[in-house]
């Protein structure tokens, strides 16, 4: 155990316990081969070992063992707030993997001091709870109804910067909250980037429970959206694989279809002008004409692509 100890003070806090457990097992397939008892330390350090593997093959946040894509993410959340958050600005915090690091990095400079007098609008009730556990002033539209920026991810973005988001369910209130912004930044990393929306992600579409199915048979007879078939998501409303058997409830007690797409939309504009005005939709995962500019992470570092001045539609 003595052996042990010394190795393991040698390592990355972050890796000392899974390579301690390897040791500890080495040490104890070794003491099994020769019928010698194994210590009750080795046991519990082999254990802790095990747990933190798991944890950290299953976690998606600064775990120490992040994925190349978790990597990048991080990457883009934190340059999205050194570049564009100052002291004194309202800032909307946007939901998803890649907003998380947004906001993460928010809590830590004003933790540290770097940033002062922030005031920020939570787009979902996940990214108020993690707003709150790092100390951020909170507030809502109510009483800040224009923010100086908001940062959030998308699930697509086609090369005139239109996006689809709402992957985590929450784009009803991401969009409320970013349309209301004077500056809107969206990070991706390069996985994001698509020639045309549709295929590359389903459009997540949220609407009233009350008949639902009949509202996805008048979605789907819309000539905008020729060929797409809606899907209730089921389970959590948090993303759009099927997790559970009932049906997925957003945030604001509303049900969630994401259409699906073989080709992409020819006119991603007036498709989201027809879903707009069929009644029981009640927002839609298209966000065209709204990022300001685009940050997206990849191999080669982040990169930055702006919209022309002038070209805003809040559809």
């Amino acid at each position: 155990m003595a052996w042990v100890a010394r190795q393991v003070a040698l390592l990355p806090r972050a890796a000392k316990p899974c390579l301690a457990a390897r040791r500890v097992f080495s040490h104890a397939t070794q003491a099994s081969a020769l019928k010698r008892p194994v210590a009750p330390q080795a046991a519990a350090i082999a254990a802790a070992g095990l747990a933190f593997m798991a944890a950290a093959v299953q976690s998606k946040g600064p775990a120490g063992m992040e994925s190349r894509q978790d990597q990048l993410k991080r990457e883009v959340g934190y340059k999205s707030v050194d570049d564009y958050v100052r002291d004194g600005m309202v800032v909307g915090l946007g939901t998803g993997s890649t907003a998380y690091f947004a906001v993460e990095r928010v809590g830590q400079k004003l933790k540290s001091g770097e940033l002062k007098n922030i005031v920020a609008v939570p787009t979902s009730k996940r990214t108020q709870e993690q707003a709150e556990k790092l100390g951020i002033p909170l507030a809502t539209l109510d009483t800040q109804p224009v923010l100086d920026v908001a940062i959030d991810g998308a699930d697509s973005v086609d090369p005139s910067l239109n996006l689809v988001k709402g992957g985590g369910g929450a784009h009803f209130r991401e969009k409320i909250v970013e349309a209301s912004a004077k500056t809107f930044v969206v990070i991706v990393d390069d996985s994001k980037l698509c020639d045309g929306l549709g295929p590359h992600f389903p459009v997540p579409v949220e609407i009233v429970p009350f008949c639902h199915e009949h509202t996805a048979r008048v979605i789907a007879s819309l000539s905008a959206l020729e060929g797409c078939r809606p899907v209730l998501r089921l389970g959590s409303s948090s993303n759009n694989k099927i997790d559970g058997d009932k049906p997925a409830v957003s945030d604001n007690g509303n049900y969630i279809l994401d259409l699906h797409f073989s080709k992409p939309i020819k006119d991603p504009k007036k498709a989201a002008e027809q879903l707009k005005s069929t009644i029981g939709v009640v927002e839609h995962g298209f966000f065209i004409g709204m990022a300001s500019v685009v940050l997206i992470a990849g191999k080669d570092g982040v990169s930055e692509k702006k919209r022309p001045r002038g070209w805003f539609s809040r559809l």
